[in-house]
């Protein structure tokens, strides 16, 4: 009995996948999460996906998909938090291999359902920007999400559209979200969230972590991203959706556009005509800037002395809470000083830690 989800956006959308295995299946075989190794320039300094060749270690399934086992490795300088994910849950993680394109997703998924005979197929974004049109002005990383969906549209095979924490990720207004949202399948709970609650102490994702949170109760207005953007925790926060397949890519013009591209670059070009954009563009331009700076030692009063400027000045945003990943850009630290930064709150203040954000004061 095997089950597969593919996590839309790869990062925190796998980590996602095993809270939704464990909270609608507990403790029978556990799913085969196909996600990407795209972890953003927190974590990998490289801009773009990996691929099979960015690893050692890896085990093949099939002929064009690789697993990513504890052992793995990324080849430097190349960051991954695959392997770490791997050694830290019960299932089994597939690399997405996206330098083929759709077409080459596409076969990645036929052969994993040949070899699997999964008994279901679950395609799972947290936050809904699978569901964008291509257009919106809050709209940051389209294009995992396109590729996603553009394969699993064309696979010879059932495949559920999950929207996990609608409106999480910050990309899409949240109204638009809840208006394509089909039936709840789900509400995560605090018991659903404890596998995963270990590994959004050390793992960056935001909408994901904003999504365990409010599973255990959090609420109010949370500030993510280098951008600040303000995101709503509230009762619609940790559930689960369905969303049906055909008018996700009726809606999806990028996905549309993407349909038979064969390379990575191809689906890269047309993000840029649809979207005006590509976000490994902006991976490129920002790991080349913070090549130019050199991250200052972390010194606590000076830390301390930031964050409650920054705590006054959310707080007349109306946050409440943030995470550490935008504490870290908004006290002007740079991305390897994140765990360090957050080690240093927790112990000077750790009535405000309300796991895994920071809560204002």
């Amino acid at each position: 009995m095997t089950r597969l989800i593919v996590a839309a956006g790869g990062g925190g959308d796998a980590i996602a996948a095993a809270m939704l295995d464990a909270a609608l299946y507990g403790d029978e075989d556990r799913a085969v999460i196909l996600t990407y190794a795209w972890d953003r320039l927190l974590v990998d300094p490289v801009p773009g996906p990996r691929s099979p060749s960015d690893f050692t270690g890896l085990e093949p399934l099939t002929r064009s998909v690789w697993s990513v086992p504890a052992e793995a490795h990324p080849i430097a300088p190349a960051g991954s938090t695959l392997p770490r994910l791997a050694a830290e849950l019960p299932h089994t993680f597939a690399l997405i291999n996206p330098y083929n394109g759709a077409e080459g997703l596409v076969r990645q998924l036929e052969e994993l359902v040949s070899h699997l005979e999964p008994t279901s197929i679950d395609l799972l974004d947290v936050g809904g920007d699978i569901l964008a049109r291509g257009d919106e002005p809050t709209l940051k990383s389209p294009l995992a999400d396109a590729l996603t969906l553009a394969a699993c549209y064309q696979v010879n095979a059932p495949i559920r559209l999950l929207i996990a924490g609608p409106g999480l990720d910050g990309e899409l207004p949240l109204a638009k979200v809840h208006n394509l949202l089909g039936p709840l399948v789900h509400t995560f709970t605090a018991k659903d969230a404890e596998p995963v609650n270990s590994i959004l102490e050390w793992h960056p994702s935001e909408a994901t972590g904003m999504l365990a949170a409010t599973a255990r109760g959090v609420r109010g207005i949370c500030e993510v991203r280098d951008a600040g953007l303000p995101i709503p925790l509230t009762n619609d926060s940790p559930t689960v959706h369905q969303v049906d397949l055909d008018n996700a890519l009726n809606h999806n013009e990028l996905a549309r556009a993407i349909l038979s591209t064969t390379t990575l670059d191809e689906a890269e070009a047309h993000s840029r005509e649809v979207c005006g954009y590509s976000e490994i563009d902006y991976e490129r331009d920002k790991a080349a800037r913070l090549n130019d700076q050199l991250a200052e030692k972390l010194d606590t009063d000076t830390a301390l002395s930031r964050l409650g400027k920054f705590e006054d000045e959310a707080q007349s945003r109306g946050v409440t809470h943030t995470t550490f990943r935008r504490l870290t850009e908004a006290l002007n630290l740079g991305g390897s000083q994140r765990e360090e930064l957050r080690r240093l709150l927790i112990d000077h203040r750790p009535e405000q830690y309300a796991a895994p954000l920071w809560q204002l004061r």
